[in-house]
């Protein structure tokens, strides 16, 4: 307990040791000369993100664990900061303009869903001037190319470790390229975090959340995350808390850098027991997988815990857009060989999607006979599945006497092609475990139907996204199956006979893209199949009344930090 205060001015040391990362004077400057002209229509995109409180039963904590809770979503706020710079170095310049050119409430607000003025459900344009959306956000300098990029790897490859690291910025060098590590770049929010941080370990007599969050708050300055993920895979405690940078979507150039994000949850244990059985099934799920035998992951650990936790606060990457229903963490390759890695369901984040936005989707798209079928259980198992699919198949490489990853290999790609792998392998795997009677039989005839409104769901997130059209996928190959059929009333029906063998054949082609690790496998697939059809473009534009989409409100939150 008395070396925390220790550790508090430790972190802090060896923050200032670091040199900060230069201000991007190009991406200010760009900032600046950003039109402030708004889309006409930004009231009505605002709209598409329906307000709701989110809430957790915080009666059986102690004053102790409300100081905890306290601490931690202030942490969870500066995740917020570093990752508004993530997305652009330019957005805390351009947020600074719209507060002093007296912009609409609707136009600020857009703009904190979107973590900037590029409209994420549609496709990145601006919806306030005309500046077109930089592929690689805030992590390389706007202007580089790829090509550029690749380049400077090819003549100095012994920069290669530091500029694809998950956790540098890449910044111009004088006439070459150079690597700010995260702990020197975001120095001015990473301190006060692991300051947050390092007091709620003081506040809490739990040990694993006390040992998670010392090694956390060291992590910040180090920029090693290994030591505090295993830690993070330990963790059992009533409150379980998710920071650091975790996920590469927003670095849609390469995938190569990590965005900093916070969950601040209450676990729900219980419910969380009540998952647990599935943690034995994943080598059994693993050698079930349609693909050959050498490409299977046998090696990779299966602790895997479960958690069924309720949101008190989100910070970050998962606050941008779309809201998190769940997640499976850590990435780090390593962490999941020994240990697995860790599903967390969002429970009260879930049942709002369900009720305000999953029903009516399945009302309009449906074909009427099979409007019935969908049901919370079905989505809440499909859930879950796809998060423990994250876990499954190839992940560490060997090709042609090279060691690498699945993520490396496909690049830009890897997001779409995983997520839609997430998606297809938790059907075939709940499908699987049905059979076994590992699952109730009565499951299957709520599967299709809601998998299927949960796919319009998703498609609305924005066709480029790595979810959207990794969904586009989906629905064309298993139309081009007759896994799915087209009425003459325009709506969508799932073809029972021939759901689970169309199911297998596209898990079977997504694992192997993975497998092998081929980028021009990935684009042709995704060329193929992840476009927009005029029947699903229409069945999207019936629902536009329908909420894409929850806008989180965290009145808890705010009462405990004063906010």
């Amino acid at each position: 307990m008395r070396q925390v205060p220790f550790l508090i001015g430790l972190a802090i040391g060896l923050a200032m040791t670091g040199c900060a990362a230069p201000e991007p004077d190009h991406e200010e400057a760009l900032a600046s000369a950003v039109d402030l002209v708004v889309a006409p229509d930004v009231e009505q995109r605002l709209a598409q993100f329906v307000p709701t409180e989110l809430t957790a039963d915080l009666d059986g904590l102690s004053e102790a664990e409300r100081d905890v809770l306290r601490h931690l979503v202030a942490a969870g706020r500066l995740m917020d900061e570093i990752f508004l710079r993530q997305a652009w170095e330019g957005n805390p310049e351009l947020r600074e303009r719209l507060a002093t050119a007296d912009a609409s409430q609707a136009v600020k607000a857009y703009f904190e869903v979107n973590f900037g003025p590029w409209d994420r459900l549609d496709g990145r344009e601006p919806f306030i001037g005309d500046q077109p959306h930089p592929p690689g956000a805030g992590y390389y300098p706007v202007d580089m190319e790829p090509a550029e990029f690749e380049a400077w790897i090819e003549a100095h490859p012994e920069d290669a470790p530091d500029l694809t690291s998950l956790t540098t910025v890449v910044r111009r060098d004088g006439d070459g390229l150079g690597a700010v590590p995260y702990s020197s770049a975001y120095r001015k929010w990473l301190v006060p975090a692991a300051e947050h941080l390092l007091s709620a370990a003081l506040a809490t007599d739990n040990e694993s959340l006390r040992n998670f969050l010392r090694l956390r708050a060291g992590a910040f300055t180090s920029d090693d995350y290994y030591e505090s993920d295993v830690a993070w895979m330990d963790l059992e405690s009533p409150i379980e808390v998710t920071i650091g940078p975790y996920e590469t979507y927003e670095d849609e150039l390469f995938g190569y850098k990590s965005a900093f994000e916070a969950f601040v949850t209450l676990n729900l244990p219980q419910e969380s027991a009540a998952l647990e059985r599935y943690k034995a099934e994943l080598p059994s799920l693993e050698l079930n997988l349609p693909i050959p035998e050498e490409h299977k992951n046998l090696d990779r650990g299966t602790e895997s815990p479960i958690r069924v936790v309720d949101l008190v606060f989100v910070g970050g990457d998962s606050k941008a857009g779309v809201q998190t229903l769940a997640f499976n963490l850590p990435n780090d390759e390593r962490v999941r060989e020994a240990k697995g890695s860790k599903k967390v369901l969002l429970r009260n984040v879930m049942r709002a999607k369900y009720d305000q936005i999953l029903v009516p989707i399945a009302e309009r798209v449906l074909a009427a006979d099979q409007i019935a079928q969908v049901s919370f259980d079905a989505y809440f198992n499909e859930v879950l599945h796809h998060e423990l699919a994250h876990g499954l198949g190839p992940g560490k490489l060997v090709i042609d006497g090279r060691e690498t990853e699945v993520r490396l290999e496909l690049k830009e790609l890897y997001s779409t092609l995983e997520e839609a792998k997430a998606d297809v392998l938790g059907i075939y795997d709940i499908l699987h475990l049905i059979d076994r009677g590992v699952m109730p039989a009565d499951l299957r005839a709520t599967l299709e139907a809601t998998y299927v409104a949960g796919l319009f769901r998703a498609a609305r997130f924005g066709v480029h996204e790595a979810h959207g059209q990794g969904v586009l996928s989906q629905f064309n190959y298993l139309l081009e199956k007759g896994a799915l059929e087209l009425t003459e009333d325009g709506r969508f029906r799932a073809q029972t006979d021939l759901f689970p063998g169309a199911i297998r054949e596209l898990a079977s082609e997504l694992l192997m893209i993975q497998a092998t690790g081929d980028y021009p496998r990935a684009a042709t697939f995704l060329e193929s199949y992840g476009i927009a059809t005029p029947a699903i473009v229409e069945a999207i534009e019936g629902l536009g009344d329908v909420p894409v989409d929850i806008r989180p409100l965290f009145p808890q939150a705010d009462e405990l930090t004063g906010n």
